[in-house]
């Protein structure tokens, strides 16, 4: 007879999700998992398959937390300004009460190496995809830009999000708002 769930598994995966954007994806060991979830080695591996599993999975808790800022910028009809206004919404979304923990992504990106799960490379690579097409689409309320400038300044954001969300970890208020100005300046 198979024993009963005694946790919730959205609140232990939010947990695990909060100590993976933390520490990161390979300084997080199992018995962190244990101790942070509150559930034991037997039931993660049980619900979740292994460490990788929990970290697919506090992935796309990750992506639900931070589907409320890209959907915002999605209906967005202020152009250029409504990607802007996303960097300093994804700034506010980083910030944790001790710590700056950046972009759970980013961070994993930063750190996994070439041999990593092709599985959690997947939900990296569509993640970034998907908040690249949607800066996309939003250059392209600009009729003015050709559908080449519209992908090369595609590219061009999703690169300096990924260095924003880099930066908001170290980096004051005001060295940010120098930094998205300038990315905004030729734009």
């Amino acid at each position: 007879m198979a024993r009963k769930k005694e946790y919730i598994e959205e609140e232990v995966i939010e947990k695990a999700m909060n100590l993976f954007w933390k520490n990161g994806f390979e300084t997080t060991s199992m018995q962190m998992l244990e101790k942070e979830m509150g559930i034991n080695k037997f039931s993660i591996y049980a619900s979740f398959g292994n460490k990788n599993g929990v970290f697919i999975e506090s992935l796309k808790c990750y992506k639900q937390k931070l589907n409320q800022l890209i959907k915002k910028l999605s209906t967005s009809s202020n152009g250029i300004m409504g990607i802007k206004d996303y960097f300093y919404d994804f700034i506010e979304f980083s910030k944790d009460t001790e710590i700056r923990k950046g972009c759970l992504i980013t961070n994993t990106a930063n750190e996994i190496r070439e041999d990593a799960d092709e599985k959690i490379k997947a939900v990296l690579s569509n993640f970034m995809n998907e908040v690249r097409q949607t800066f996309s689409n939003i250059l392209k309320q600009d009729k003015i830009k050709d559908t080449a400038i519209i992908e090369q300044q595609a590219d061009f954001l999703m690169i300096s999000m990924f260095g924003l969300s880099s930066a908001t970890r170290i980096f004051n208020k005001s060295q940010l708002d120098n930094y998205i100005n300038n990315i905004f300046k030729n734009l």
